[in-house]
């Protein structure tokens, strides 16, 4: 089942993309684009979540509806 998880996006100082949220405690990821700390992401967030389903099974997301926004920033 597809869940909802907010990420936050920083660009460091060093030129690298910080990926975080407040929704997965825990989830940290790093990348030399904003794309690739999101598949990182996703991929930290996945296993995060298995984890704490298979530990204790207490872990609230959104599931995904069948329709949301999603915030798209264009350079014109």
């Amino acid at each position: 089942m597809e869940k909802i998880i907010n990420i936050h996006i920083e660009k460091l100082p060093e030129g690298v993309y910080l990926a975080t949220s407040d929704d997965v405690q825990g989830l940290v990821a790093q990348g030399r684009t904003a794309t690739e700390a999101l598949e990182i992401a996703r991929d930290v967030a996945r296993k995060l979540i298995e984890a704490r389903a298979a530990r204790s099974g207490n872990l609230k997301l959104s599931v995904i509806a069948d329709s949301f926004d999603y915030p798209l920033i264009v350079n014109a």
